[in-house]
Parts: structure tokens; sequence; C-alpha cells
């Protein structure tokens, strides 16, 4: 089982940048593929970024492509979204998921993920 919380949302100006963490308990985080995941009032939970068990496979959202950047350090059971240049439209709560026995792979679906953050609210003003 792999317990997920995330910490790092906050309100920034756009074009401003933010760092989301996502802290994780239990051994099965280094084998796990990790992703992000936003959802915006009235709107589906969609897919950010992903990266599998060893960093060396990403993906992005069109959406995010040349702006933010996920990172992960295994050592400290650890899952990060770099947020640069951001706009209103980033506007959502972020949630980290993992999918465990797809450590290989950069799931980009909700259905592809077993576990899952609270999620942190990042809010970006005009």
């Amino acid at each position: 089982q792999v317990q997920l919380v995330e910490s790092g949302g906050g309100l920034v100006q756009a074009g401003g940048s933010l760092r989301l963490s996502c802290a994780a308990s239990g051994r099965a985080f280094s084998t796990a593929a990790m992703g992000w995941f936003r959802q915006a009032p009235g709107k589906e939970r969609e897919f950010v970024a992903a990266i599998s068990r060893g960093s060396g496979n990403t993906a992005y959202a069109d959406s995010v492509k040349g702006r933010f950047t996920v990172s992960r350090d295994n050592a400290k059971n650890s899952l990060y979204l770099q947020m640069n240049s951001l706009k209103p439209e980033d506007t959502a709560v972020y949630y980290c998921a993992a999918a465990v026995y797809k450590g290989w792979t950069t799931p980009q679906t909700t259905s592809g993920y077993d576990y899952w953050g609270q999620g942190t609210q990042v809010t970006v003003s005009s």
C-alpha cells in the first residue's frame, strides 16, 4: 500500500512558478510509476505528467509541455512537479498518484493508477 501527501500549492501570479511535492510512504514507491493530475471546478480530472520508476521515461500533457517538469527522488520517497510560466488556466487541485504494478510505464489515464493523494490547490491569478 502507498500513502501519498501533496504539498507546495498556493496562490501565484501569472508567469510565476511553483514546485509541488508528493511524499510517499511504503516500499512500493521506488517500483511504482508516478503521475500528476489536476482537476478544475466543474471539470474532469486530467493528466498532467508522469514518470517511470527509474526516471527514464516521462510524459506530459500538451498543455504543460515546456513549462512543467516532473521528477522523483526514490531515496526520499518523493515526487516533484516544477511548474514555470504558470497561466490562469493552470488553476486546479493537483493530485499525485501511484501505479504500483506499472513501474516501467507512464500511465496517462486515471484508471492507470492505484493510489491517490488528497490534492493541493494551485491558484494562478491574472
